[in-house]
């Protein structure tokens, strides 16, 4: 359970939620699709990804040195840079949230949250405490998202039809919700939480298969529930900002739908969905350092984590581009981030099956994860441009 929502609440983070405000507010139903396209490619990439690490009993930079001597280190670089943009974007989103419920400074709203992060890496039992924590405030996310979706009245038929059959596709969006949710760091959450767990090899593969097919499940309808709540405000006519300073595309659909009570859930469904994501992006990044210090202990590791959310809210507290648009690009970097370490993987499952014990790896998996791979890279390639322009926003 633990593992399952590390990495549903790492994917359904502040970044998705004004992801979703935005790209719904510009798109309409058509987003629908863009989501699709998001949860297939998530049910591929994250098979994957917890099977090889399980069966290998290895680290992802671990598999990705083995497999390609050198790409570990490679791999490890480019998740850690991704999760600290990340985690500045999940620390203005805390802010936001806070700012939204109490009405303080997002830069304080931040700091308050950092800390209450820090705290629970800082505590005896810090595992534990990490595991309760995401998994009580993942199904508070879920139960007030649910109950904002119902009560916005979005057009099922037309979010339905356009799933399937959408009026425009757009690269560069798909690119972002990918990056947003299974892109960077998200990709080895849940993964490297089995492994510190000790569920790993043949005996368990069973239970990791469970496990990360209900963590897609999760993120998949709390993906379209999130969807649908903010549809319903777009499809009645309000009109929603997403350019301009200070401006919050998601507290303005909130509101919309249910006045200052909405405005409030906001708050509270984004300030969880932020807090968790700091924790999942500082231990899943932190994670990767060990491919530098192989005898790394986790008291060490709860240190640099510790390290890692100080460092995150010192660069949140001095950026000029604004949480939102931030929280946007971040998505789209690990969109690029996602195709480099996917390559690395389907290589090592096809060429280095002696790191999985003999074991002979499903072949229609890995036709679905090299198809996978060339289509983020297409992705990537077409949208770079356009991802880098929301830094200047």
């Amino acid at each position: 359970m633990g593992a399952i929502f590390l990495m549903a609440t790492s994917a359904i983070g502040p970044g998705f939620i004004t992801q979703t405000a935005t790209f719904t507010a510009s798109l309409g139903a058509a987003f629908a699709f863009g989501i699709l396209a998001s949860v297939i490619i998530d049910f591929v990439v994250q098979l994957n990804i917890w099977r090889i690490v399980t069966l290998t009993r290895m680290r992802a930079s671990d598999i990705a040195n083995a497999a390609i001597p050198g790409a570990g280190y490679v791999l490890a670089v480019l998740v850690i840079i991704g999760g600290l943009f990340f985690n500045i974007g999940n620390i203005g989103g805390t802010g936001l949230g806070l700012t939204a419920l109490f009405g303080i400074s997002p830069k304080l709203g931040g700091a308050i949250s950092a800390l209450i992060a820090i705290g629970i890496f800082l505590s005896k039992r810090a595992g534990m405490a990490v595991d309760r924590f995401i998994i009580g405030a993942g199904l508070l996310m879920i139960a007030l998202t649910v109950y904002v979706a119902f009560i916005s009245s979005p057009p099922l038929g037309e979010a339905l039809r356009q799933t399937i059959m959408p009026d425009k596709i757009s690269f560069a969006t798909i690119t972002t919700i990918v990056g947003g949710t299974v892109g960077g760091y998200i990709t080895y959450s849940g993964a490297h939480r089995l492994l510190d767990k000790g569920m790993v090899g043949r005996e368990n593969l069973e239970a990791v298969n469970r496990a990360a097919l209900t963590g897609i499940a999760v993120t998949g309808i709390m993906r379209f529930v999130l969807f649908l709540a903010i549809l319903g405000v777009v499809a009645g006519g309000v009109v929603i900002e997403t350019s301009g300073k200070g401006v919050n595309p998601a507290a303005q659909a909130f509101q919309a739908a249910a006045g200052t009570i909405g405005l409030k859930l906001f708050g509270i469904i984004f300030w969880a969905a932020a807090v968790t994501s700091v924790i999942g992006a500082a231990y899943t990044s932190v994670s990767f350092l060990t491919v530098f210090k192989a005898d790394m202990s986790e008291r060490a590791r709860n240190i640099a984590t510790v390290i890692f959310i100080a460092f995150s809210l010192l660069c949140y507290v001095f950026m000029t581009t604004t949480p939102a648009a931030m929280l946007v690009f971040v998505g789209g970097l690990n969109g690029l981030i996602l195709p480099i370490g996917l390559t690395i993987f389907i290589y090592a499952a096809i060429a280095r099956s002696d790191l999985m014990g003999g074991y002979r790896y499903p072949r229609w998996l890995l036709v679905l994860g090299a198809l996978t791979c060339l289509m983020t890279w297409y992705m990537a390639i077409e949208s770079v441009g356009t991802i880098f322009a929301f830094l200047g926003k």
